[in-house]
């Protein structure tokens, strides 16, 4: 069975159940999240004893605000939609990502999933040299590519295949704004000569960059370049804390598979799906170890 043959094989009240939204879980989950990051920076910041140990942690909450973009622009973790706009474009100023334009960037993979030339993530090749996955790991091509997207939209170029002619004053408009956003805080840092942002967000999230790579890797990593989600795609099996940061979305079978499936209700959607999978690893540490194993020397 191919993942179009199990989604028509789905009752109409199955759908119904699984793709209902609500505001309540996505809420609660995002107070959890946030509260988690103004605990660790306030504690960083009055200087705690032992605070430096909270530096990854914070990182960690904080660059995962990407699951959580990826999430809102799928409009699945609030039912109200404003709610699902504003956690975006947090997120990804938060991030250095700007959201408006990789929701188009993130349907297209959807789209293409794993197909050479249409798949934009594909345009950044997977490493398969241990010098080329260091560097990866690292985050700094990540970092670079998020200020490279912001200064070409800044600059009018939108020109990717998957961003349509209709996209560009709102990418535009959004990367302009955020421009001058982080332009104001650079100045009102040099101008108070307060460090704290740095110790607070922008340390933390290079800290934390690492394990954001780590984690993505292994949604499509080792995959066919193949059309069925079943083949294409991996679901990670985890722990409690690593599914809370990411929102479910070591799911990740089950959510190409059924996109409109909101966080909450993947765990029911691999209820239901678990015996189709083709491809799932025991963890993360298992991948990488899996991983590492396929990289060359050169």
């Amino acid at each position: 069975m191919n993942h179009q043959d199990f989604l028509r094989s789905l009752s109409k009240e199955t759908r119904k159940k699984l793709t209902q939204r609500c505001d309540e879980p996505g809420l609660v989950h995002l107070a959890l999240h946030l509260g988690l990051i103004v605990g660790f920076g306030l504690a960083i910041y009055l200087s705690l004893p032992g605070w430096q140990l909270l530096l990854i942690p914070q990182g960690i909450v904080i660059v995962f605000l990407f699951t959580l973009l990826h999430e809102s622009v799928h409009q699945t973790p609030f039912r109200t939609r404003w709610l699902n706009n504003v956690t975006a474009r947090v997120s990804g100023f938060l991030i250095f990502l700007p959201s408006t334009w990789f929701k188009y960037f993130h349907f297209a993979h959807h789209r293409f999933t794993q197909i050479p030339g249409k798949d934009p993530e594909l345009a950044t090749e997977k490493p398969k040299t241990m010098l080329s996955f260091v560097k990866h790991i690292s985050g700094i091509p990540t970092w670079m590519g998020h200020f490279k997207t912001l200064g070409k939209n800044g600059m009018c170029d939108c020109s990717a295949d998957f961003l349509p002619k209709t996209s560009e004053a709102p990418i535009v408009k959004e990367a302009r704004l955020l421009l001058l956003a982080y332009a104001l805080i650079l100045c009102s840092v040099i101008y108070t000569g307060s460090a704290a942002l740095f110790w607070i967000w922008i340390f933390p999230a290079l800290l934390g960059q690492p394990f954001l790579r780590f984690y993505l890797l292994a949604e499509h990593g080792l995959c066919p370049t193949a059309s069925n989600m079943f083949e294409n795609t991996r679901t990670t099996f985890t722990n409690r804390i690593v599914l809370f940061v990411t929102w479910n979305m070591s799911y990740h079978t089950e959510h190409h598979t059924y996109p409109s499936v909101p966080f909450h209700k993947l765990p029911n959607l691999h209820e239901i799906m678990q015996r189709e999978l083709i491809h799932t690893e025991s963890g993360y540490k298992a991948f990488m170890g899996n991983y590492i194993a396929s990289l060359t020397a050169k």
